[in-house]
């Protein structure tokens, strides 16, 4: 205890309260560390909750014990990451979420009342499909919620006119996020697909900014808006694919290319009826024969004596005959017909036009004054490379002559110099510069802390503790517990207290090493002291002479006693 009370007037209040400081700040510093580890992990249960959603959502996890947190007006709740899936899942099979997309299917698990009507049922089945829709809708990374309404009407008995069901959507985007035109076509489609006898141009699609994505009942609209897209994407396609091609060849950025296509969205039916005349085939054939024999008197007058015989004149009276004969021959042949009927699709090529800007070489000069590397040399593509490049670019496109298609190659020095055009962004594991720095952040300032407690706090306690430990080594002894000072060196100490207090009266300060040495074996010191523990204790008395001077009168004042 003594020892104690010792080192700490020998330390001073003004050390022991800088080394209570530091201890304290890192007493402070671990504590701070190890709650933020220890702290789960939150994440975000829902955002954007009406203030009752929000009231029930707490109290149903306060009934369960969940550790939750409310931000932005209890508009936010966030809970463990871990538990985030099982409490959704809980939440909604109680109808509770509100940005789920309203109860579904669920609706049809509780009893069914006595005396329903059917009115309530056709109700409830629209209420559970819009529920099931949204929260398909929902499923898609960019939206964070939907709300489906669907308008079913029903055919009157005896009505001719049926009526055709329609849908509206409005979707919630997840921050600045927007849809493209495709994934609109899929939440269309989608929509279509899971209600019955519901077209495609009569939904309504619509986000949170008000934004009208796709409108319904408006197909000659759409239909425009198809061909712009069907234009846009077309001359996107070539413009990169001719790009890539030259890029190959010239250098990155050194090539710019526009594209630009005239197209014909008419469509077009036609129907051709063709006949091969060499193509006859027999169908039928008819044949009909006749034959007819006809005989006729004489013209001379009858008389007795025509009629006697031998009468002369007699052969003379006899009549002529006449036979003939006809054949008829009829062949019905078909021939081959084709009919054709061909629908041109829109989106034909009309005529394609491409402009091609390339740049020229670059070479260093020899370095000057004005360019310690060299100035750049600029050089003009060859006609050789023109004249390649055009052909590559007219087959890569489908160059056509008859549609009046033209393509335009110009070598031209470009603004920018390969030293002055903007780079790509670098970036590390696919993130850019301010990602990097915002995941480093934390670790540097962990390594700055290190460094403060390696550099700064370490040598200030390691300097404040080797004082303390120096006075309790020349109080009490030395490290193997052998007398630094024993009663054969009073000499000794005597000399070096007359140097401390008197300033001269002892051994002077300016005396060698050796010749210290030379007081030691003059004094006869006995026992095992070795003159490095003198010239230690010599270090710590050249350090704390006022301190060393205390101890020693404070041995004078005991031994006195």
């Amino acid at each position: 205890m003594d020892s104690i009370n010792q080192i700490i007037r020998n330390l001073g209040w003004a050390k022991i309260g800088t080394i209570a400081a530091i201890a304290f700040g890192m007493l402070a510093f671990l504590i701070f560390m190890a709650t933020n580890l220890s702290s789960p992990n939150m994440e975000t249960l829902f955002t954007n909750l009406s203030q009752q959603d929000s009231t029930q959502i707490q109290s149903k996890l306060a009934l369960r014990g969940t550790t939750f947190e409310t931000r932005d007006n209890g508009q936010t709740i966030l809970v463990p990451s871990e538990q985030v899936g099982p409490i959704r899942l809980q939440l909604a099979e109680e109808g509770l979420g509100g940005e789920l997309g309203g109860p579904g299917n669920e609706l049809f698990d509780r009893e069914e009342q006595l005396g329903s009507s059917s009115f309530l049922q056709q109700v409830n089945r629209t209420r559970a499909m819009e529920g099931e829709l949204a929260r398909t809708i929902s499923s898609i990374s960019t939206v964070q919620a939907a709300r489906v309404h669907l308008v079913m009407p029903r055919r009157e008995l005896f009505s001719r006119e049926v009526q055709e069901p329609s849908a509206s959507i409005v979707l919630k985007m997840r921050g600045a996020q927007r849809l493209d035109r495709q994934q609109v076509q899929a939440i269309q489609h989608l929509i279509a697909t899971a209600v019955a006898r519901l077209k495609p141009s009569n939904i309504s699609i619509v986000d949170n900014h008000g934004t009208l994505l796709h409108r319904g009942g408006d197909e000659d609209g759409q239909a425009g808006v198809d061909a712009i897209d069907m234009r846009t994407q077309y001359e996107a396609r070539m413009r990169q694919r001719v790009q890539d091609l030259l890029e190959r060849t010239f250098g990155f950025g050194k090539v710019r290319v526009e594209v630009q296509a005239e197209m014909d969205f008419t469509q077009t039916v036609i129907n051709s009826e063709t006949y091969d005349p060499e193509g006859q085939v027999l169908r039928s054939s008819e044949t009909i024969e006749e034959a007819s024999n006809l005989s006729e008197a004489g013209d001379d007058a009858v008389s007795v004596g025509n009629n006697l015989p031998n009468a002369p004149g007699a052969e003379s009276a006899a009549g002529s005959s006449e036979s003939s004969s006809r054949t008829e021959e009829r062949s019905n042949f078909e021939i081959s017909k084709t009919l054709t009927n061909t629908v041109e699709a829109p989106g034909k090529i009309d005529k394609l036009t491409a402009a091609i800007l390339v740049d020229g070489t670059y070479t260093r000069g020899e370095p000057t004054d004005q360019f310690e590397d060299g100035e750049l040399i600029y050089q003009p593509r060859t006609q050789e490379e023109m004249e390649q490049a055009e052909k590559l670019v007219k087959t890569a496109l489908g160059f056509d002559s008859t549609r009046g298609d033209v393509v335009e190659i110009v070598n031209m020095r470009f603004a920018e110099s390969p030293l002055t055009a903007a780079d790509e962004i670098p970036t590390f594991l696919g993130l850019d510069k301010d990602d990097v720095i915002e995941l480093a952040r934390p670790f540097v300032l962990l390594l700055v802390v290190i460094l403060m407690v390696w550099i700064v706090v370490r040598p200030v306690l390691t300097k404040l503790l080797d004082s303390g430990q120096d006075v309790m080594d020349l109080a009490t002894g030395g490290a193997h517990g052998t007398p630094l000072l024993t009663d054969q060196s009073e000499g000794a100490m005597a000399a070096l207290e007359g140097a401390g207090a008197g300033g001269g009266a002892g051994l002077p300060m300016e005396m060698e090493d050796d010749e210290m040495e030379a007081m030691i074996d003059i004094a006869q010191i006995e026992g095992k002291v070795k003159a490095s523990t003198m010239n230690k204790i010599g270090e710590i008395i050249d350090k704390h002479p006022e301190e060393a001077v205390s101890i020693i009168r404070n041995w004078m004042y005991q031994d006195s006693a």
